[in-house]
């Protein structure tokens, strides 16, 4: 019931992982880089692989096998391996449902006219290296799915901000009524100290007088 697998930097055995065998039917997905893969001959029959990843081997021909074992195959990465001439690539053509074709760091993107020549040889491609005929990179539902969130809090920010200047305004207004209002507390409050400053002045103006008549009547 496997659908997915990946066995990176494991080592083969003659052209052979130990293991990967015809019982895995369901595989929609294997994944083999850096296995040290100098053959395809004992890859199992995996009818309903749409991709596989066999990058950075030491694969050089026999590439008829997928068609024989993965016929259904959409997506095939054979970068970094042996691959030297458009001969090793033609039998590729009985993949019908191929449709990208990764054979970066190969010897054979030496060529002169190598795209054109691959794509003319493999006309049921749409990508070869990641890129169409007129150099359309191929598309990542990753990479659409971030910039779909980097644009929807583009427009949470601008919804939060609100048109620019309208709140400026406000603020000023809001500054200039606080001063005012500060101006007259601070001015009320000066007011009625000095006011109890008089009258604090005049109560003990009012006390001395008393004081000196008590006096003036004990002297007599």
């Amino acid at each position: 019931k496997v659908t997915e697998l990946v066995l990176d930097n494991c080592r083969s055995s003659n052209g052979e992982i130990e293991g990967l065998n015809d019982s895995f039917k369901e595989l929609e997905f294997l994944s083999m880089a850096n296995v040290e893969l100098t053959s395809l001959a004992k890859l199992p029959t995996l009818s309903k692989l749409r991709k596989l990843e066999l990058s950075d081997n030491i694969i050089s021909g026999g590439l008829e096998v997928l068609a024989e074992r993965c016929p259904n195959l959409t997506y095939l990465n054979l970068s970094g391996n042996k691959i030297k001439d458009l001969g090793t690539v033609e039998a590729l053509q009985n993949l019908k449902n191929l449709k990208s074709l990764d054979l970066f760091n190969c010897e054979i993107t030496n060529l002169e006219d190598y795209r054109d020549s691959i794509f003319e040889l493999l006309q049921q491609i749409t990508y070869l290296d990641g890129f169409d005929q007129e150099d359309n990179e191929a598309p990542d539902s990753e990479d659409d799915d971030d910039e779909e969130g980097d644009e929807g809090d583009d427009d949470e920010d601008e919804d939060e901000a609100g048109p620019p200047g309208e709140y400026e305004e406000e603020d000023d207004e809001d500054d200039g009524g606080s001063d005012l209002g500060e101006g007259e507390e601070e001015e009320e409050v000066g007011l009625s100290y000095l006011m109890k400053e008089e009258i604090q002045d005049e109560d003990d103006d009012d006390d001395y007088v008393e004081e000196g008549g008590d006096e003036e009547e004990e002297g007599k």
